[in-house]
């Protein structure tokens, strides 16, 4: 089932394991052994959650790889979903 209008990962990362911690993206991106140029264009939504980054992001916050793959995979589903109507295929049913 795919929820409704979920929330960039980048923004769950940010609001629910950055500023709780009080770091900065600085800190953050250090920690998780990644330039702040990649840390800031996951958080700002233009990076989506590779399977390396769950990894570290695994290793640095809690929760499993998986399932921050899976936050993504919610995300990038419901934005192709948007979009089903100009998707056209052929039903081979």
């Amino acid at each position: 089932m795919v929820m409704h209008n979920p929330p960039h990962p980048g923004e769950v990362i940010k609001e629910l394991c950055i500023e709780p911690l009080g770091l900065t993206v600085t800190e953050t991106a250090k920690g998780l052994g990644v330039s702040r140029k990649t840390l800031s264009a996951l958080l700002n939504g233009r990076f989506g959650i590779s399977p390396e980054m769950a990894i570290r992001l695994s290793k640095a916050f809690g929760g499993s790889a998986e399932s921050w793959l899976i936050q993504q995979s919610q995300y990038d589903l419901w934005q192709a979903m948007q979009k089903q109507g100009e998707i056209k295929v052929k039903a081979f049913a």
